[in-house]
């Protein structure tokens, strides 16, 4: 019965997912502005996609934050697809392969929470999700982004900048505001709201 309750989506999560979405979309665009800001002054020195590194873990938070809330297999993907592509509708220049990302990066955090079969939603498995996607965004940087073309221990550099900037923003962050959600009152419906109980 729990298992069949696992499995099964309420309209009332459909409907916090698509909020997260559409925060996150507008947040992911805004981060597409601010990594290009950064790239430009990292240019003269030869690391302009050092720009990126520095906020990617802010285009992971969907995949985290919506999962943390909601802990049902499926959230971590279809959350980051749709805030992908809710960015994309909002402007993003970089088009429907950022969807594509959307889908690499969500995979990579439900991988984790699939692992713990969707039981464990601690600090650390959050901070394992988060480079989940990490890996698996990083992984798509080599065929999307050319990573290739870089020295070994530059692109090391990026990786190392990028787990970072994963564990800070799709990691930690994303639990503050969950838990900081759930002390409003307004996710009792939740199992993390009723975790808190």
């Amino acid at each position: 019965m729990e298992s069949k309750k696992l499995y099964r989506w309420e309209l009332q999560d459909v409907i916090l997912i698509s909020m997260i979405c559409i925060v996150f979309g507008v947040v992911y665009l805004v981060a597409v502005y601010a990594a290009t800001f950064l790239g430009t002054l990292f240019a003269p020195f030869g690391l302009t996609p050092l720009g990126n590194e520095l906020v990617f873990g802010i285009w992971f938070m969907a995949a985290t934050l919506a999962p943390y809330i909601i802990q049902k297999p499926g959230v971590a993907i279809i959350a980051e697809i749709l805030a992908a592509l809710i960015e994309v509708l909002l402007g993003n220049w970089f088009g429907p392969m950022v969807i594509v990302s959307g889908l690499i990066q969500g995979a990579g955090a439900e991988a984790v929470f699939a692992f713990y079969k969707y039981e464990r939603f601690d600090r650390n498995v959050m901070v394992q999700a988060a480079i989940g996607c990490c890996i698996t965004g990083f992984l798509w940087s080599f065929v999307r982004s050319g990573y290739l073309l870089f020295s070994v221990p530059l692109i090391l550099f990026f990786f190392v900048v990028r787990v970072l900037s994963s564990v800070l923003f799709a990691g930690l962050l994303s639990q503050n505001i969950g838990d900081s959600l759930v002390r409003t009152g307004l996710m009792k419906g939740y199992a993390l709201g009723r975790s808190d109980d």
